[in-house]
């Protein structure tokens, strides 16, 4: 993509070279001249912006993309490297709000580069904190309430996800059985394996490979199943806690993932975000102090709790049919693995929470 630059009032610029820059000033002003983008620059509106006050911040936690608050009422997720599609998280976006599925931030307006998309501006939640700290709190102290909430929540999103809509006419469809996910299951693992190169945890993942092998099996035999549109990277840091409850956000798809198909198996998505939960629990150890036996007895409520919720959900709408328990298992396994994949590829320090995780099941 041929480099862009957007001069901006208050002598800024948005600038596409290798990355996109948006330094400090330019998300206010883009904002407050979505009607004036010059080409290749363009926005396609959504909803109105409501009045925002003067002042940005950057949003700081750990991301594959940077995130701006504009005047504490707008957030703009700029990406780094802009793509040319497809967009599922803008049309996931759009299918919900024509679902009537109200529990995320309410979309503004995409800002496009060519056919690239750079940014997305959609509703800042008040009091918003992702389940990084939430989670990793609720954990520390041995709460398990929220964990039903979310579960339903889960089960809410799968249900307006299911239902067609002039987006996604046909959001839910039969697969035939296919070895497919036993082939990414099994790249997962070996790319893991390449990529812990930390002496000790790399040895102890090649102690048990044989394990993981044995939890990804079942996808070997995996038969007919129906696969839906997912969220595609759903775990408890996409879920935002504030004042208006649980919301969520990034519908964007797995970034260690990046051609799959947006069609799986709702439990690729009930899997990604168990192990979320679990993994919350050894941020918990970690950043908190907490007891590793009592958050282990904690991961098992909430773990129970958060999936009885979720099947009760689903069967109480008529849905039971979404779900395959076969695969929860095997692709909570391959999450694991993933999770690794994204420690080696874009934060080592976060491989202390997968491996954790993996040294209480084997």
């Amino acid at each position: 993509m041929e480099s862009a630059d957007w001069a901006l009032p208050g002598n800024v610029v948005l600038r596409l070279g290798e990355e996109l820059e948006a330094g400090p000033g330019v998300t206010e002003q883009v904002l407050r001249n979505l009607g004036a983008a010059p080409a290749p620059f363009r926005v396609r509106e959504m909803r109105p912006l409501p009045d925002f006050p003067a002042g940005e911040r950057a949003i700081t936690v750990d991301q594959t993309h940077r995130s701006v608050v504009v005047g504490e009422k707008v957030i703009v997720k700029w990406f780094p490297r802009p793509s040319e599609g497809p967009h599922p998280g803008l049309e996931m976006l759009t299918h919900l709000a024509d679902t009537g599925f109200t529990r995320t931030a309410e979309p503004y307006a995409a800002i496009f580069c060519g056919a690239a998309l750079a940014g997305l501006a959609t509703a800042y939640l008040p009091g918003a904190r992702d389940g990084w700290e939430w989670c990793a709190e609720q954990a520390a102290a041995g709460r398990t309430a929220f964990a039903a909430e979310i579960g339903a929540l889960a089960a809410d999103l799968h249900l307006a996800m299911a239902t067609p809509s002039e987006v996604v006419p046909e959001p839910v469809r039969l697969m035939p059985a296919t070895d497919g996910w036993a082939e990414r299951a099994g790249r997962a693992l070996d790319e893991a394996l390449a990529l812990t190169t930390d002496e000790t945890d790399g040895r102890w993942l090649a102690d048990h490979v044989a394990d993981l092998r044995r939890e990804l099996a079942p996808l070997q035999v995996a038969g007919e199943t129906q696969v839906m549109r997912v969220h595609g990277d759903l775990h408890v840091g996409q879920i935002l806690e504030w004042e208006g409850g649980f919301s969520l956000i990034d519908f964007d798809g797995n970034p260690t993932v990046p051609d799959a198909s947006p069609y799986q198996p709702a439990a690729r998505d009930l899997a990604q975000l168990v192990i979320s939960v679990e993994n919350a629990g050894q941020v918990a150890i970690k950043r908190r102090g907490a007891d590793p036996q009592a958050v282990s007895a904690w991961v098992w409520g909430a773990r129970e709790g958060l999936e009885n919720a979720y099947t009760r959900r689903l069967e109480e709408a008529g849905r039971g049919d979404l779900l395959d328990r076969s695969l929860l298992r095997p692709f909570e396994a391959e999450q694991l693995c993933r999770e690794l994949i994204y420690a080696g590829r874009f934060l080592e320090r976060w491989r202390y929470a997968p491996m954790g995780v993996l040294r209480t099941w084997f």
